[in-house]
């Protein structure tokens, strides 16, 4: 009797962890069981949560002074706050340029692309662009995000590091929307135009922060990394000293535990509230042109206000039309004051 009860329990057994396992491995990454068995510490980083997080806005502290001309003068500031999510307090430095006279002024917030930490100095990636707009009555705060010149070390992950240039981001708006800036600017900030410029990967950190704070803050990209994550990533492999080993394999670890579709900047550009002005060069090599024809035709898809410049022959620092490229772009920045 007893072995009759077994040989019948046995295939029920199996029958049911089949179908738990099958189950369990179509289940969304963060909802699988299995995968909630690991720590998941980077599950706050998704578009969606990092949407629903409340950033605070911080000090800008100005430091010494960089370089001066007639027109305006530059300053290293810092900003301290924390991540979000808990006590744990960065800093970060970054390049403020400030206009001579008594304004009142507009700022734009200004995100680089990629830099090698090796050879970073304040400014890097953003400093030519910065002197244009600052001789145009225009201040501007550019930070160096976390790893960069004086700010505090990044995150040991990679994968982190990266998601946090968003909170850097964001609290870098928030702090330059807040009264306390008019004081850091001896009064100086206009008090209500807010814009942001950002190139390269300085554009995809653009694009993202634009969802996750659904801010109307008009925005000039320059051949911004305008692609899904990990694609977006997968791209420049080839240029670690490695050969890309480590991204890869770290890679696969995070594919393991979280689904990489909640942390696509591609999947939510229907958050955005921004009018958006997309500089590209037709032989850049690396944000080829096709990238931003694609990011532009779904942004139209998503109802945004979208205005695109091509530039023929132009490379990835939009030479030999950075002229043209800047003037376009102050041009939008002005046509949106309030």
């Amino acid at each position: 009797m007893k072995k009759t009860i077994l040989y019948i329990l046995i295939p029920i057994v199996f029958i049911l962890i089949g179908w738990f396992a099958n189950t369990a491995y179509h289940l969304p990454k963060d909802s699988n069981p299995i995968a909630q068995i690991k720590p998941t510490p980077l599950l706050k980083y998704t578009i969606e949560n990092l949407s629903n997080t409340d950033f605070k806005a911080s000090r800008i502290e100005i430091g010494e002074i960089l370089s001066e001309s007639d027109k305006f003068t530059s300053y290293k500031y810092s900003m301290k706050f924390n991540l979000g999510f808990s006590e744990n307090v960065k800093s970060v430095s970054g390049m403020i340029n400030i206009p001579k006279g008594n304004g009142p002024f507009p700022v734009i917030v200004m995100f680089r692309g990629f830099v090698d930490q090796k050879i970073y100095t304040t400014g890097i990636g953003t400093k030519p662009s910065a002197k244009v707009f600052a001789e145009n009555g225009f201040i501007t705060v550019a930070p160096d995000f976390l790893g960069y010149a004086d700010s505090d070390k990044e995150a040991s992950d990679i994968f982190e590091s990266r998601f946090q240039t968003y909170i850097t981001a964001a609290v870098t708006l928030k702090s330059v929307s807040d009264p306390a800036f008019t004081q850091t600017t001896a009064g100086k900030w206009d008090g209500k135009n807010i814009f942001i410029w950002g190139h390269s990967n300085g554009g995809q950190i653009a694009l993202t922060t634009l969802e996750i704070m659904g801010t109307n803050y008009p925005t000039v990209l320059w051949a911004p990394v305008g692609r899904p994550f990990p694609a977006s990533i997968l791209y420049y492999i080839d240029e670690a000293d490695d050969g890309g080993k480590l991204i890869i394999g770290k890679l696969s670890e995070f594919n393991e535990t979280y689904d990489t579709e909640k942390y696509s900047l591609t999947n939510y550009l229907d958050k955005i509230k921004a009018p958006i002005q997309i500089n590209q060069g037709t032989r850049d090599m690396a944000v080829p042109y096709w990238w931003s024809d694609q990011l532009v035709a779904k942004l139209k898809k998503d109802a945004i206000d979208i205005t695109y410049k091509k530039y023929p022959g132009a490379d990835h620092n939009l030479v030999p039309s950075w002229n043209t490229a800047v003037e376009n772009s102050l041009l939008f920045f002005n046509s949106h004051k309030e």
